[in-house]
């Protein structure tokens, strides 16, 4: 990966990546994964820092999130105090800056593009990570009690994809289900949208934290911090709380239409 340029994202039914454009640093790649929270996103960022050419970056704009919104997240006052507030800095020195390995994977919640000039986004390769709605809330509500759509974030992802597309890219759509019904699978065909090699080591790593852990870590990361790979999917059993049917049902539209752009697992996997 010695060239300055990069291919947009590129549609399932499209041929192998072929339309280029200008790199925004040399020859580095900033690809930028557009998540909710309790979508597998911390996983995926471990699959991708295994890769030798990879420097991951977690979260960058969620202290800018956490200024601008007033939301009272665990760990506020932590996360506030590690990171920069700015978010017009953060998108200067980290989304567009430099890297010191070819690609810049940077994990992003959704919800954190708040008073920010997203022109930016067309200088960077997006891919958008959902997950089920009742999943997301059932596993939320232990961090925030009272979730809103806002914290979801399933509305501004449907949005932010409308968004990319008028920028004339086509941004791969991970489900989580999907990713871990068949991880070797749906990596292989991210990495062929996004002109990367796949890479066998992206499916496991070591147990533990990282040194690239948000401060946040602490609150959130638990259960990835126990795994050595994607975990096999598996139906939640326990009914979502009656209070939050609601807002289960309000984000429902918006998944389903984000499911459909979805990369799906082989046939072959088992399910």
């Amino acid at each position: 990966m010695t060239g300055g340029t990069w291919p947009n994202p590129v549609a399932a039914s499209s041929p192998p990546p072929g339309v280029l454009r200008s790199a925004p640093s040399g020859s580095v790649l900033p690809l930028c994964l557009w998540s909710g929270p309790r979508n597998v996103s911390t996983a995926l960022m471990y699959s991708f820092a295994q890769r030798a050419d990879t420097r991951v970056v977690d979260e960058p704009l969620y202290a800018h999130y956490l200024r601008v919104s007033g939301s009272d997240h665990p760990g506020r006052a932590d996360v506030l105090a590690a990171q920069e507030n700015d978010g017009a800095k953060v998108v200067r020195d980290i989304v567009l800056g430099g890297c010191d390995r070819p690609v810049s994977f940077q994990k992003h919640m959704a919800h954190h593009l708040v008073e920010l000039d997203r022109a930016f986004l067309r200088r960077t390769v997006n891919v958008l990570l959902v997950r089920d709605p009742a999943e997301v809330v059932l596993t939320l509500r232990h961090q925030i009690a009272q979730p809103t759509l806002r914290d979801v974030g399933i509305r501004t992802q449907a949005e932010l994809l409308e968004e990319l597309r008028a920028m004339g890219q086509e941004p791969p759509v991970l489900d989580a289900r999907e990713v871990l019904a068949d991880p070797e699978g749906v990596l292989r065909e991210l990495c062929r949208r996004v002109a990367l090699p796949f890479e066998p080591v992206m499916l496991s790593w070591p147990a533990g934290p990282r040194p690239f852990d948000g401060v946040w870590a602490r609150h959130w990361y638990q259960n990835v911090h126990k795994s050595t790979g994607f975990d096999r999917w598996r139906p939640k059993t326990e009914p979502p709380p009656a209070e939050l049917a609601a807002l289960i049902e309000e984000c429902r539209p918006w998944y389903a239409a984000l499911l459909r752009q979805a990369i799906r697992a082989r046939p072959e996997a088992a399910r």
